[in-house]
């Protein structure tokens, strides 16, 4: 995994401030929101990755950990169980583990001892969690609308999952125990799965309420009729009331977004009036909007 300097990330140095980290964060998750940056495709990854450093940095014993080891904070909590187990071993046989190693060279010494390396044979294996796995997945909004079924290819192996309906942009779900394999014995580590939901041509989603334009010709505007929008569920028929304004919104309950894991339950729909002005008209059509004005 490479390393990601989270200071450098965020434009900040070491000796900043809870605040100043704050601020940081704030001020690039606007720039790089995926929802502000709908044609960058690096706008997704960008934002994850400043939602991860103000996650660390902003977490006092995590900024400390992360100091500490630096790409291998993670895992800080193994070392020192293990430096402490070795420096017990090596007092019961008279020794004493000194625990000099430098910064530099806790990489190596995570490699040796997470690949196993053979130790004495009066030394038990201490048992390791696996690596957590990170993975995107694409979606469009259609897909999203209802719960199904996808197999993923992760580190070579097929994993079937569902993802339920609802499902948010930007949102992450773990899969346990299908991230790296475990050392000596220990569990598994994790998958962790973040949705990327395509912009949709029709409708855009707030939550759990979308929000469509519907183009009204003026005839219909003026005298009411009926007429038939689309949704992300068919086709629904829609009765307009005469002398509806261009701009006029109405809403359909229960025709948005489904709740996520709230079977059964949705948002709404937000409809948009655009009245159309008709075009090419012929004279008699002409005259007879005169005659409409002048009465």
């Amino acid at each position: 995994m490479d390393f990601v300097d989270y200071y450098k990330l965020l434009g900040i140095d070491k000796t900043s401030t809870s605040k100043e980290i704050k601020n940081a964060f704030r001020k690039l998750a606007r720039k790089f929101h995926p929802d502000l940056n709908p044609n960058d495709k690096d706008a997704k990854k960008n934002f994850q990755q400043i939602n991860e450093a103000n996650e660390v940095l902003s977490d006092p014993e995590k900024r400390k950990k992360y100091d500490q080891y630096g790409k291998d904070w993670q895992h800080s909590d193994q070392f020192e169980k293990q430096k402490q187990y070795q420096q017990q071993s090596s007092d019961s046989r008279g020794a004493r583990y000194t625990g000099s190693q430098s910064e530099g060279d806790f990489s190596d010494f995570f490699e040796s001892m997470f690949g196993g390396a053979a130790s004495s044979g009066r030394s038990r294996q201490v048992k390791f969690r696996g690596e957590d796995f990170n993975a995107e997945l694409q979606l469009e909004l259609i897909d999203a609308y209802k719960t199904h079924k996808q197999t993923l290819t992760v580190n070579g192996n097929k994993i079937r999952i569902t993802i339920p309906a609802g499902i948010e942009n930007g949102q992450t779900i773990k899969i346990a125990g299908h991230g790296g394999q475990g050392v000596n014995g220990g569990p598994n580590g994790d998958l962790y799965i973040s949705f990327s939901i395509d912009n949709h041509p029709k409708f855009k989603r707030l939550g759990n309420d979308l929000y469509t334009s519907v183009n009204l010709n003026l005839y219909t505007a003026v005298l009411g009729g009926e007429i038939t929008i689309d949704t992300l569920n068919g086709k629904v028929k829609l009765k307009v009331k005469p002398e509806t304004q261009n701009g006029t919104k109405v809403k359909l309950k229960d025709k948005g977004f489904p709740v996520y894991k709230n079977e059964g339950q949705f948002g709404n729909l937000l409809i948009t009036y655009s009245v159309k002005i008709p075009t090419n008209l012929t004279e008699r059509q002409k005259n007879l909007f005169t005659q409409l004005s002048e009465s």
